[in-house]
């Protein structure tokens, strides 16, 4: 399912303050210099058009929020989405999040990870390019806190459990701990703009959860 076009957006929008080159960022990241404290952070992986980043930040404040988005044009729009709905406890970085998480996050940094619907490479020679792979994985079980969770979705069942078995093997993170779907309440009562596609077609959720011990 290819990605829609997108809205222009407003040239007047000021993005510094919730956008950010991956490689203009200091290393280790420091979420006080993005967000000028220090609070739980939560890293999503693929921001995409941003409406997961938008509810949760305005749904929890006292939590920080970082998207990383490979695609120069959808980082910025995921970032004006920010600015106008006035949040100051999200930002979304342009980069590669598996660089990112190699090479900027410390250890036990992170209060969750999300990754939701990543490219599932379909073609068999590509599947080394997907972002759940053995050192993502590690990574991820690394910068997680004690009690961090990994919310992992996917509209594929073969990514979903190859995904699963690859988890088991590489980190000692618990899981798979059930996540039931709920009805949306309302058009815009989903997670992600792709988790809304999927179900209004009709698609099938393989939803999970991991939790560090």
């Amino acid at each position: 399912m290819g990605r829609p076009i997108l809205r222009k957006i407003d040239p007047s929008l000021d993005l510094s303050r919730c956008f950010r080159e991956a490689v203009s960022l200091p290393q280790p990241w420091r979420s006080d210099l993005l967000f000028g404290r220090n609070a739980p952070l939560e890293v999503e992986v693929g921001t995409g058009k941003g409406m997961f980043l938008r509810k949760a930040a305005a749904g929890t404040p006292e939590v920080d929020f970082l998207g990383i988005e490979i695609a120069l044009k959808y980082a910025k729009y995921a970032a004006a989405g920010l600015v106008k709905a006035g949040l100051t406890n999200a930002a979304v970085i342009h980069g590669d999040a598996l660089r990112f998480f190699a090479e900027w996050l410390p250890d036990q940094s992170v209060h969750a990870v999300h990754v939701y619907f990543p490219d599932p490479w379909w073609k068999k020679r590509h599947r080394k390019r997907r972002v759940m792979r053995e050192g993502f994985v590690r990574d991820v079980s690394r910068v997680l806190v004690p009690g961090g969770r990994l919310h992992f979705w996917t509209d594929v069942g073969e990514y979903f459990h190859a995904s699963l078995a690859l988890i088991a093997e590489c980190s000692r993170l618990e899981g798979p701990l059930p996540v039931p779907e709920k009805p949306a309440e309302n058009d815009m009562d989903f997670r992600t703009h792709f988790e809304r596609r999927v179900r209004l077609q009709g698609g099938v959720i393989y939803r999970s959860e991991f939790r560090k011990p």
